[in-house]
């Protein structure tokens, strides 16, 4: 933290926050990730926790650098079960939140639809602690257009348990206007009080040999060639389809061009993927090392000429802050709601969600010129201090939170 930093927190009451989430696995991404982080930014101004619906014998738990509170057991045996584990059913977090609740000055609870969020629901509706809800993108009406059926469900749970959660918070925190409005659009009614607070990472570590090294042992097919880089979870909305047959075109015009998709595999697409690829005659160019994390995953950012995320939707995407914060050109899609920011600094390439665009944008940046790349590289960096870096955001949150409690 910098002294000016240092100084904006201390301004602030130090406050001991709890937050709830149904799970703090780190393969889920962006929510756990963020408490991560900020709470590093914040270190030494008050104490964050954590309540989640885990297993407390989870191996991961063990990662979590905060106290974690988890409520979770192993399910019965039941047809039901499969559902119940989606859902991150866990009664046990209900009663823990009414017995503890009172003991933080605030609560944040991070992410809808699942059992977390209906605990949330039915204990602080009668607390006296504030709490805060952070929807991370999960009223994006991306979801209603692509899930119809599953969305009458989630307007029927709106009604009787999201819909009171969001509206008796003391705010709902969105991470960009764009993904404010947008959540105007999902359910109804709404009536509840809007607060922007931005979102960000940590800054990258410095980049390393032992990076690059580690990087390379997780794909030893790819040697010294130039490659774009997707890093996020392997997901339908992520647009990786798309992004497979974009590159099958382009890849024949660049020859000395290769492919990285590194990620969790959540929804078990990874196989379809790879049968598309060698359908198309491009396995040979394309690369899956799997989850990357630690000094892999830094060498992957480093060692690319541009990151990639075609994304029918994403809420901020930590990933394409990361990219920012290495110099790296992001080329993603006009569902990701930082494009705005990426587009008006040109620290980067956007396009339509669709297969032409994603195409169009690949051979917008294999016709660039080194001096073109090397100056969005620049811009990249320059974007991420600016707008991104966690040291601000988690900021500007406590402040939000400061001024509502």
């Amino acid at each position: 933290m910098t002294k000016q930093q240092d100084s904006n927190f201390s301004a602030i009451r130090p406050l001991r926050l709890l937050h709830v989430i149904a799970s703090a696995n780190p393969i889920g991404g962006g929510p756990i990730e963020g408490i991560l982080r900020q709470n590093e930014a914040s270190a030494g101004w008050g104490t964050r926790e954590i309540v989640t619906t885990d297993d407390p014998c989870s191996a991961f738990l063990q990662e979590i650098p905060l106290v974690v509170h988890a409520t979770g057991k192993t399910l019965p045996k039941s047809p039901l079960r499969p559902i119940l584990r989606r859902y991150s059913y866990s009664p046990s977090i209900t009663a823990w939140l009414r017995e503890n609740a009172s003991n933080y000055d605030a609560v944040v609870v991070n992410g809808l639809w699942n059992f977390a969020a209906m605990a949330a629901a039915r204990a602080l509706r009668k607390s006296k602690t504030p709490y805060f809800v952070f929807p991370h993108g999960m009223l994006d009406p991306w979801f209603k257009k692509q899930y119809p059926l599953k969305h009458v469900a989630k307007q029927i749970f709106w009604l009787f348990n999201e819909g009171p959660l969001l509206r008796k918070a003391a705010a709902v925190l969105f991470t960009t206007d764009e993904e404010r409005l947008l959540a105007r659009k999902s359910f109804w009614p709404l009536g509840y009080y809007e607060l922007v607070v931005g979102y960000g990472t940590a800054s990258p570590p410095i980049a390393s040999p032992e990076q690059l090294a580690a990087f390379a042992e997780r794909v030893p097919h790819l040697g010294a060639r130039p490659y774009i880089l997707f890093l996020s979870r392997i997901h339908p909305k992520k647009g990786c389809d798309m992004l497979i047959e974009a590159f099958s075109s382009t890849c024949r015009l660049n020859t000395e061009l290769d492919l990285v998709i590194a990620g969790p595999d959540s929804e078990g697409t990874l196989d379809k993927l790879k049968r598309r690829a060698a359908v198309l005659g491009i396995s040979d160019r394309v690369h899956w090392p799997g989850m990357l994390q630690g000094n892999a995953k830094w060498g992957a950012f480093y060692g690319a000429d541009a990151f990639v995320l075609p994304s029918h939707q994403e809420n901020f995407g930590i990933v394409v802050a990361e990219a920012l914060g290495c110099g790296k050109p992001v080329l993603i899609t006009d569902k990701v709601n930082i494009w705005r920011e990426v587009h008006r600094a040109k620290a980067g390439l956007v396009a339509a969600d669709t297969p032409q665009g994603i195409l169009e944008m690949l051979r917008e940046w294999d016709e660039m010129s080194d001096l073109e790349r090397e100056d969005m590289g620049q811009a990249a960096r320059g974007l991420f201090r600016q707008q991104f870096d966690v040291r601000q955001s988690s900021l500007a949150m406590m402040q939000a939170i400061a001024s509502r409690i």
